[in-house]
C-alpha cells in the first residue's frame, strides 16, 4: 500500500452557504509522483474484486486495490506497478482507454484513494467511474493515446519525477513540458468552485432539503427526518 502521498494543491477553501457552514476545498490543481497502469478496459472488478466489498466502511480498501492483478492464488506478489517499491509514494495514476468500465461500484475509486491516488490521467474513463471519482475530489483528465503513452514511458523512467495537473487551465506539466488535457466541464466547475462534495452540501443545507421535501406531494411527511 502507498505511503504518504502528495496532497492536492488546492486553492483557497470556499465555504458553502447553509445553516451549518462547511468548507469544501477547491481542487484547482494536483501534483505528485506518477504511476503507470497500462491496458485498455480495466474494469472495476479488476480495480477492487467483489469479495473485498463486504465491508461496513471503506476503511482499509486501499490494500486490496488491483489485488488479483498483484497477487497469485497463494497471495504471492506478481509483477504490477502497485507492488513496486519505486511507486509507493505515487499519487497520480496514468491509465489508458475506458478505465473504470464494468459495474458502478463506488468501492473502486475509494480503494484507489485509500491507496494514495489523488488524480488520474487517461485516454478515457467510464462515465460512472469518473462521477464516483468526482464525488471524492479526484480529477479524471484525458488526453490522446500518443500523449498518454509518452507520459507513461516518462513515468516508468522517472518514478520520482513530479507531475502537475492544473484542473482550471486543463494542462499537465512534467519534465519541463506542458501538455493540453481535457476536463469535463461539469467536473472542472465542481472541483474549481469547491462544490464537488454533494453529500457535505446536502448536510449543510439539511433544513432547506427538509422544507423542499415537505412541499412534494409524493413524499410521506412521516418519512422525512428532522434536520439536526
Amino acid at each position: 500500500m502507498s505511503g504518504e502521498s502528495s496532497e492536492p494543491a488546492s486553492g483557497e477553501e470556499r465555504p458553502t452557504s447553509g445553516e451549518d457552514e462547511v468548507e469544501i476545498p477547491a481542487v484547482d490543481s494536483v501534483s505528485g509522483f506518477g504511476i503507470p497502469i497500462r491496458g485498455n478496459d480495466i474494469d472495476t472488478d479488476q480495480i477492487i474484486p467483489a469479495r473485498f466489498m463486504k465491508v461496513v466502511t471503506f476503511d482499509g480498501l486501499g490494500e486490496f486495490a488491483f489485488f488479483d492483478l498483484r497477487f497469485d492464488d497463494n497471495d504471492d506478489p506478481k509483477a504490477h506497478p502497485f507492488n513496486e517499491e519505486r511507486y509507493q509514494d505515487s499519487s497520480v495514476m496514468v491509465v489508458n482507454s475506458n478505465f473504470g468500465c464494468g459495474s458502478s461500484r463506488e468501492h473502486a475509486p475509494q480503494a484507489l484513494m485509500r491507496w494514495g491516488i489523488d488524480a488520474i490521467i487517461g485516454e478515457s474513463f467510464a462515465e460512472i467511474f469518473a462521477g464516483n471519482c468526482l464525488a471524492l475530489g479526484i480529477p479524471t483528465v484525458t488526453a490522446d493515446s500518443e500523449t498518454i503513452e509518452e507520459l507513461q514511458d516518462w513515468v516508468d523512467e522517472n518514478p520520482d519525477g513530479e507531475i502537475g495537473i492544473d484542473v482550471e487551465t486543463e494542462t499537465v506539466t512534467y519534465d519541463d513540458r506542458t501538455i493540453d488535457v481535457s476536463v469535463d466541464d461539469a467536473q472542472r466547475k465542481a472541483l474549481v468552485e469547491g462544490v464537488w462534495d454533494t453529500t457535505a452540501l446536502m448536510k449543510a443545507n439539511a433544513g432547506e432539503v427538509r422544507k423542499t421535501a415537505q412541499k412534494l406531494p409524493y413524499v410521506d411527511s412521516t418519512a422525512i427526518p428532522e434536520a439536526d
